[in-house]
């Protein structure tokens, strides 16, 4: 069962995983949130998946769990190489603090 579902539909998620799984550094994560259907949600529902990455309930998704954020959609999902870790951390953490709270993350989503 998808840890989306309900808020995704498995099809979008599978586009938009299939957008990005085959070459290394080919994560674009404004393009990854449109096909998969979270750039269109609610914030309510934004919020729902925020707590689904955020895995350890810190109320912050670091830079570990951006890692493996691909994984969130699918079990079978490669991890995010560090540079695109990295880059993915830099667009989201608006202030500087090394993770991405609730709100950045809602404006990540929405960019």
């Amino acid at each position: 069962k998808m840890a989306f579902g309900g808020i995704l539909s498995e099809a979008d998620v599978k586009a938009a995983l299939d957008g990005c799984s085959a070459a290394a550094e080919s994560f674009e994560y404004k393009a990854f949130f449109k096909k998969c259907g979270l750039a269109g949600k609610s914030a309510d529902e934004v919020k729902k998946a925020f707590a689904i990455i955020d895995q350890d309930n810190s109320g912050f998704i670091e830079e570990d769990e951006l890692k493996l954020f691909l994984q969130n959609f699918s079990a079978s999902a490669r991890a995010l190489s560090d540079k695109e870790t990295k880059a993915f951390l830099a667009a989201g953490d608006s202030d500087g603090d090394g993770k991405i709270g609730v709100d950045e993350f809602a404006a990540l989503v929405k960019a």
